[in-house]
C-alpha cells in the first residue's frame, strides 16, 4: 500500500493528470515506466526495494515540476511492482526539515530517493554519506548545490538545459506575432533563471529576424504557486497590453491564467505540456477559452526513468556520480508539443519550429546557459526588457 507522507504527518491527495503531446524521448535506457515484461520487474525490485521522492516547495499536484517527477515514479511502480511514497517539506522549509524528508523516507524503507530540486544540495550532501547504500537521483541539482568538488559516488544529478526550451518559446511567440510579452518566474532558482533568460533570447532573436520592435516585462513572484497579490500584478500586466505571458514556476501559473482570461490574453505554461488543463477548466467551465498558446517543457520524466532504469538493471555504477544533463545535443529532451491538440499558434508552423530545433542540436544556435540573476541576458535594439522588482 503507497503512503503519502508529509513533513507534518498530513496526509495528501495526489492527482493523477498525464500530460499529452510530450516529445519523443531519445533515451539510451528501456521503456521501464510502461514495461510489463516478467524480466525486467524482476530485475527492478531486485535492485529497488521502494522509490521516495521527497518533494521541492510548493504541492504534489503542482501540474508541473513536483507533479512531473512523480508521475514518473508511480507509473515507474506500477509497473514494476515496486513501492512509492512522496514526502512533502512544510512551508519555508530548512535544510533540517529536508533532510527529515530524507530519513523518514530511508525509515519507512526506501533505497532509492529522488530529491527534487536545487534546494536539496545542502542535505543531499548529508544524506549522501548518511546512507552509502541508498541511491540517490537529484533533479534540477548540479556538484555546485551540494557544495563538492565531485558528486558522491551513491549520487546520480539529472539537470536540463531549460535555456533551450525557452528561447523555442519566446521564438515561436514573437514569430507568431506577438509583440508584447512577460515573463513570470516563481523563484529566482537556476532553472527558473535558464528558462526566463532563453526566453528572452528567443524572443529577441525572433524580432531582429522579422523586424520587429518587441517589450518584455520580467518579474519574480517569490512562490512557486498563484496569489492574490500575484494575480493582481499579472492583471496589471495584461490590462497595459501585455499580450502573452511565459509563467515559470510550479502552480504559479494559476495567477497567469486568471488574469489572462480576464483580459483575453495568452499564457505560455512550463515543464509540462499544460494544454490539458486549459481544457479541462473550459470544459468544467471555469473559463470561457483555453488560454495556452503552448509550454517550454523539459523531460522530467524520461530523466527520472532513465536514472531508476540504470539501477533497475544493475548498471547504477555507470551513472552514479556524475550530472547527465539533457538537451537538444542529446536527444528531444527540451522543447515545445507538436501535437494537433497543444498546438495553438495562429501562423508560426510545425516545420519552422522543426527547423529552428536542428539549428539548436547542430550547434549553428547556442543559447547563453547563465543562471546569474543579477546579470540580466544582452538584447538589440530591437527588444525593450523591463525588469521588474
Amino acid at each position: 500500500m503507497k503512503k503519502i507522507l508529509s513533513l507534518t504527518l498530513a496526509g495528501a491527495m495526489m492527482l493523477s493528470l498525464a500530460a499529452c503531446g510530450a516529445p519523443s524521448s531519445a533515451s539510451t535506457s528501456s521503456e521501464a515506466g510502461t514495461s510489463t515484461d516478467a524480466t525486467t520487474e524482476n530485475a527492478a525490485t531486485a535492485n529497488i526495494t521502494a522509490i521516495a521522492q521527497v518533494c521541492d516547495v510548493g504541492t504534489i499536484d503542482d501540474e508541473s515540476f513536483n507533479q512531473g517527477c512523480w508521475d514518473a515514479i508511480e507509473a515507474y511502480g506500477e509497473a514494476n511492482g515496486i513501492d512509492v511514497d512522496y514526502y512533502l517539506p512544510p512551508d519555508d522549509p530548512s535544510d533540517e526539515d529536508r533532510q527529515t524528508l530524507i530519513r523518514n523516507a530511508v525509515n519507512d524503507g526506501a533505497n532509492t530517493v529522488v530529491c527534487v530540486g536545487y534546494l536539496y544540495g545542502a542535505s543531499l550532501a548529508w544524506a549522501a554519506t548518511e546512507y552509502p547504500d541508498v541511491h540517490f537521483i537529484g533533479v534540477d541539482i548540479t556538484a555546485g548545490d551540494i557544495g563538492t568538488d565531485e558528486i558522491p559516488a551513491n549520487v546520480y544529478c539529472v539537470t536540463y538545459k531549460e535555456e533551450q526550451a525557452g528561447y523555442l518559446a519566446g521564438y515561436a511567440a514573437v514569430k507568431d506575432g506577438f509583440t508584447d510579452l512577460g515573463f513570470l518566474g516563481g523563484m529566482a532558482v537556476p532553472a527558473v533563471i535558464r528558462f526566463g533568460y532563453g526566453f528572452v533570447q528567443g524572443a529577441d532573436a525572433a524580432a531582429q529576424e522579422i523586424g520587429a520592435d518587441i517589450n518584455i516585462k520580467y518579474w519574480y513572484g517569490g512562490a512557486f504557486a498563484g496569489d492574490a497579490n500575484i494575480t493582481a500584478k499579472m492583471e496589471s500586466w495584461y490590462s497595459a497590453g501585455t499580450e502573452v505571458v511565459f509563467a515559470c514556476g510550479g502552480g504559479i501559473y494559476t495567477s497567469a491564467v486568471e488574469a489572462a482570461v480576464k483580459y483575453e490574453g495568452k499564457v505560455i505554461g512550463v515543464d509540462v505540456d499544460q494544454h490539458y488543463i486549459g481544457e479541462r477548466d473550459v470544459a468544467d467551465g471555469k473559463y470561457s477559452y483555453n488560454p495556452f498558446v503552448t509550454s517550454a517543457m523539459k523531460g522530467l520524466g524520461e530523466g527520472v526513468t532513465d536514472s531508476l532504469d540504470h539501477i533497475a538493471n544493475g548498471t547504477w555504477s555507470e551513472i552514479a556520480g556524475t550530472n547527465g544533463v539533457y538537451g537538444l545535443e542529446q536527444g528531444d529532451y527540451v522543447g515545445l508539443p507538436t501535437a494537433e491538440t497543444s498546438w495553438c499558434f495562429s501562423t508560426f508552423t510545425v516545420e519552422e519550429y522543426e527547423a529552428e530545433v536542428e539549428k539548436i542540436r547542430s550547434g549553428e544556435i547556442v543559447v547563453n546557459d547563465d543562471s546569474d540573476p543579477a546579470v540580466l541576458p544582452e538584447v538589440s535594439d530591437s527588444t525593450t526588457l523591463d525588469y521588474q522588482t
